[in-house]
């Protein structure tokens, strides 16, 4: 028996969100893409990465920082899903 290759967060998420779903509504999608991150979350993003850079990150914020990247490759995967959602429903997206 051959073993079974680790998968990472995105490509579970992959998995669930092609999982025979249909596209986004037009409306859930618009709403999709309205998700982001907030200024302060963006600026903490940004810190973390010079620390990071720097060398200079505690554990507790390399957590963070790696929480961050994280949800950032989630709203990624939502977004391009709801883009291509709109695009199959004739929309435009941007």
């Amino acid at each position: 028996m051959g073993s079974t290759p680790v998968l990472g967060d995105i490509e579970i998420l992959s998995d669930v969100m092609n999982c025979g779903t249909p596209d986004f509504e037009t409306g859930a999608a618009r709403a999709v893409l309205c998700l982001g991150f907030s200024e302060s979350q963006k600026s903490q993003m940004s810190e973390l990465a010079d620390k990071h850079n720097r060398g200079q990150l505690s554990p507790a914020e390399y957590e963070q920082m790696e929480s961050y990247r994280r949800v950032g490759n989630f709203l990624a995967l939502l977004h391009a899903r709801a883009r291509l959602s709109l695009k199959r429903a004739g929309q435009p997206s941007g």
